[in-house]
């Protein structure tokens, strides 16, 4: 009898999906959402993808699991600490819901995106070209290369 519920139980029960706490509203889920997502994605620019890193870029995988720890840790209880579509994807498709399924597509992108911006366009911002060309600087005939 017993095995026989062990082994019903799991087909008959579906997988839970991210989902928000009871009591937390759909906006606060989507800020949460980006606001951890711009998080990590900010840590990972500064510490593994900026051209200028030089020696932090060895604690980068600590910096990230720690930014995904400190996620968790304070989103977890709230709407499962998504962080990644994708990983929102698996479970909603297995159980097949899809009930707000939309903050964890919409705030990881969101979050990504600026974090993105931010650290492309502020951070990390790129010299205008040099127009002036100097008079004694001369470029090299093709045959001296």
């Amino acid at each position: 009898m017993c095995n026989a519920y062990c082994i019903v139980l799991p087909i008959l029960q579906r997988p839970q999906a991210f989902n928000v706490a009871v009591g937390v509203g759909v906006g606060h889920g989507l800020i949460l959402e980006i606001v951890m997502t711009f998080g990590l994605m900010y840590v990972v620019y500064a510490t593994a993808i900026d051209p200028k890193r030089g020696s932090i870029g060895t604690i980068a995988p600590l910096a990230i699991a720690f930014v995904v720890g400190a996620n968790i840790l304070a989103g977890g209880p709230f709407d499962g600490a998504c962080m990644n579509p994708a990983r929102a994807f698996g479970p909603a498709l297995v159980g097949w819901r899809w009930h707000y399924h939309w903050i964890f597509w919409v705030g990881p992108l969101l979050g990504a995106a600026i974090a993105a911006l931010l650290y492309e366009y502020i951070m990390v911002p790129t010299d205008p070209p040099h127009t002036h060309t100097h008079p004694h600087h001369q470029p090299l005939a093709p045959e001296d290369y």
